[in-house]
């Protein structure tokens, strides 16, 4: 038994409680402020209370937060330290029995992302922990303070204090306004209501299956305005219905929603029967329910229209996908293999059976999407034959639309002038960093019965105008409404104003929760496999931001038409990888607020009028306040700022004069070949090699590469910058007609000039997957070494680039950077 859970595992009795019994596991540091995830639990045991959960070394941190956090920083709550969780219990939500250790309801009340300043563990036991929270409900600058113990206590009090920055708040109480689930969006009194709720899945859902197996988070696919290229893909047709998973039990069914919701009764008994007649004992499977048209196309309207009437026997349910079968889980295995085993399961089911097999096609997507679009199909969802299946969003399952449809909150309608009784149109919104925000009118699209069906639900919802950005119309134009109905639109498109032009109503989604609509964008730039405390495959949601971008259709490369909004979704889709080489270090900025055709230049300092999220370290040796930033707010800030390219010191704020790199950064002259490039790389890879450092790799965006090595921070500035000096001026001796260490321009003719300036203090590179200043927008891009073989160039990778989306969905080659660093002193 890990010792750090010991008291964890004493308290419970595992064949009572479905909390998880844990086990330590072992994270990778890369560094001492490595921080980790965070979750909240609010707890309704003997009284209600709230636990605040901090990652660290393999468990979690545990604090019971008796009155809960605040965001006033005038309000201290105290926090009790009790023993340490195991990382598997960040997600569990349900009831713990009467007569066990902590007996009553659980939900999570937040979770995301904690960032300590410094070092967590000396702050632990110095008894003052800085930190930041980057959740749903909770972000900003936080401080955990531990009391003078007294006489007899058998715990150690804290007190949970908010910083007063940005996201302190002295006017409302987030116990009160967000009293909810940040997962399951259920209550503390949903949950008690419950008692057979004791759910712990792989993503967090409350759906009671009884014996059934436990709901699974389904696999959702990430908008891009074109479907990959290239092998190692499938493509299947987009179906416009409602997502179902399946699950089968000896002779029970049960069909769940995508947010697991049971919905068997919904859907007659002709597709319960054609899933008890597989032969297997029990099954979990993955598809699309759909009404088809006359042309056989889906039809959401269609469909939207026989559940009203309660009819079900046009119903189709289409199965993509196979989780589970006989007792065994298929996730982890290919997905390819699992199309094939799920292939054979349903057999040659004729076009008149209530479930289908979900055809799949291997030509080139955008081809598929043509063909798609030209049969009145809603898109394509292109998915990797070679990942296993991932619970949430990921770069693995890629959606294609031939029309723009998403869905939205319903927050008002205005009457019908030619019908006192009907409505001409509903106001629509969706949710932007927890606000409503405005996103225009939808008045076409309803038959007689839809207007009438959905006028009725909205009167029972009527209240005073709600709390939605962008929207000036009077409460005399509109009958407003509780932001409780959302409904699925189709549009043209996006005014520049951020509204919706020619929308038309598609239907209700009654198992979309209102909390989830967000706008959807379609980017070229996605995240492959990054760690927080999944699996190393797992995929996570992209960052966001708190920063609302002002001008954010602002071009900042003109020439490739990529804007702030743009470069700041590409940073919101690299930050996982990105995160650990540009937070908690000084930096110097290449800004364009008019855009690279305008004035652009370097900022290394702090000046006045910058936003909380960018910090300030005065540098005692220079006098200067530099700049620095700790979370993903930070980089919307810069983006904010029109900074287009992001370097680096080759240090940390914490141990600024002690480097933990060394970066050569490899010039070449105009005149030479790629091939001519390649081999100089690789030389300078071997040679750093001979003297037992681990070279990494990654494009400049400019004329060249980047060969960085990680260090162990215990040499000073200038013993690193004299390492590389003479480096350098040793494999220019060494290759005199190849190389030179000689920063004049004439001395690099026909050479490559190995550029060791970069490693003197104050001097900066520019930071792995930032953008670069040149037309075609570039980014300097982390890759593995046998990339060089496969003909790649110093500025292949650009924002808009299909290159930037093959390279993340592959394991990250930087992830062990700070792990393998290497002692400069001998």
């Amino acid at each position: 038994m890990p010792a750090k859970l010991e008291a964890y595992r004493s308290k419970r009795n595992f064949k009572q409680t479905s909390e998880p019994a844990g086990e330590l596991v072992k994270r990778r540091k890369s560094s001492k402020s490595v921080g980790g995830l965070f979750v909240i639990h609010k707890h309704d045991a003997r009284r209600l209370h709230y636990d605040l959960r901090l990652e660290h070394n393999g468990v979690l941190w545990s604090w019971a937060v008796t009155r809960g956090p605040s965001l006033d920083p005038g309000q201290k709550r105290l926090s009790v330290h009790v023993e340490d969780h195991p990382l598997d219990y960040a997600d569990f939500e349900g009831t713990i029995p009467e007569g066990s250790y902590g007996a009553g309801t659980v939900i999570v009340w937040d979770y995301g992302k904690w960032t300590p300043e410094g070092d967590a563990a000396l702050g632990m036991k110095k008894g003052h922990l800085s930190f930041t929270l980057a959740g749903e409900k909770l972000k900003g600058d936080w401080h955990l303070v531990r009391l003078k113990s007294r006489p007899k206590e058998t715990h150690e009090n804290w007190l949970l204090i908010k910083a007063d920055d940005s996201f302190a708040n002295t006017k409302t109480d987030i116990l009160e306004t967000a009293p909810g689930s940040v997962k399951s969006k259920r209550s503390i009194s949903d949950n008690s209501a419950d008692k057979s709720s004791n759910s712990r899945t792989n993503k967090i859902s409350n759906a009671n299956i009884g014996s059934f197996s436990k709901f699974i988070s389904p696999a959702l696919a990430t908008l891009k305005d074109k479907p990959p290229s290239g092998k190692g893909w499938i493509h299947e047709v987009k179906f416009d219905g409602y997502r179902i998973q399946a699950h089968v039990a000896g002779a029970k069914v049960k069909l769940l929603t995508r947010s697991g919701l049971d919905w068997t009764t919904r859907f007659g008994s002709a597709i319960q029967a054609a899933l008890l007649a597989l032969d297997c004992k029990d099954v979990i499977l993955d598809g699309e329910l759909v009404v088809l048209s006359p042309k056989g196309v889906a039809s959401f309207s269609l469909l939207q229209a026989d559940l009203s009437d309660g009819r079900s026997d046009r119903l189709v349910y289409y199965i993509f996908d196979l989780l589970q079968l006989n007792s065994m889980s298929w996730m982890n295995k290919p997905l390819l293999e699992r199309k094939v085993r799920l292939k054979k399961l349903l057999g040659s089911q004729p076009t008149t059976t209530s479930i289908r097999y979900s055809e799949d096609f291997m030509e080139h997507g955008e081809t598929i999407l043509a063909h798609a679009c030209r049969m009145g199909l809603e898109g394509v969802v292109s998915k990797r034959v070679d990942q296993p299946y991932h619970s949430g969003r990921s770069l693995d399952w890629i959606k294609s639309k031939c029309k723009q449809r998403q869905e939205f909150v319903v927050i008002g309608y205005l009457k019908s002038k030619a019908s006192r009784q009907g409505m001409s149109s509903l106001l629509v919104a969706y949710r932007e960093h927890g606000k409503l925000k405005y996103a225009g009118k939808v008045g076409t699209g309803f038959s007689t019965k839809s207007n009438d069906d959905i006028k009725r639900q909205l009167d029972k919802l009527r209240t005073t105008q709600p709390n939605v950005d962008g929207i000036r119309r009077s409460a005399k134009e509109v009958i407003w409404v509780k932001p409780n109905l959302v409904i699925e639109v189709e549009f043209a498109a996006w005014t520049k104003g951020g509204i919706l032009r020619h929308a038309s109503f598609q239907g209700i989604r009654e198992d979309k929760p209102v909390n989830e609509i967000v706008k959807e964008t379609a980017i070229s730039l996605l995240r492959g496999d990054v760690l927080m405390k999944q699996k190393k495959s797992t995929p996570l949601p992209m960052a966001k931001a708190a920063l609302h971008l002002t001008n954010p259709e602002k071009l900042l490369w003109p020439k490739a038409k990529i804007s702030k909004q743009n470069l700041l979704d590409y940073y919101s889709v690299v930050w996982p990888r990105m995160e650990p080489f540009v937070t908690n270090r000084p930096l110097s900025l290449l800004r364009a607020p008019d855009g690279i055709d305008g004035q652009l230049f370097f900022q290394k300092h702090a000046s006045q009028g910058m936003h909380p999220a960018i910090f300030t370290l005065e540098d005692r040796e220079d006098k200067q306040q530099h700049i620095y930033i700790r979370n993903f707010d930070g980089i919307a800030a810069l983006v904010q700022l029109g900074a287009v390219e992001i370097h680096i010191w080759g240090s940390t704020i914490n141990a600024i004069n002690t480097p933990d790199e060394v970066v050569f950064d490899l010039d070449p002259d105009a005149g030479l070949s790629g091939q001519a490039i390649k081999l100089a790389t690789l030389d300078v890879k071997k040679h750093l090699e001979e003297l037992g450092f681990r070279p990494f790799l990654k494009t400049s965006g400019g004329k060249g590469f980047h060969v960085v090595i990680p260090l162990k921070p215990n040499a000073v500035w200038d013993e690193v910058k004299t390492f590389a000096q003479d480096f350098a001026r040793a494999m220019a001796q060494s290759a005199p007609e190849s190389y030179t260490a000689t920063l004049a321009k004439k001395a690099r003719k026909g050479r490559v000039f190995i550029d060791y300036l970069r490693n003197g203090r104050g001097s900066t590179t520019v930071a792995p997957f930032s953008a670069r200043a040149n037309e075609n927008a570039a980014v300097s891009m982390p890759i593995e070494w046998q990339e060089l073989d496969n003909g790649i160039l110093p500025q292949s990778f650009t924002l808009a680039s299909e290159k930037v989306t093959e390279a993340l969905a592959q394991p990250n080659p930087w992830e062990n950077f700070f792990r393998l660093g290497k002692t400069l002193r001998s």
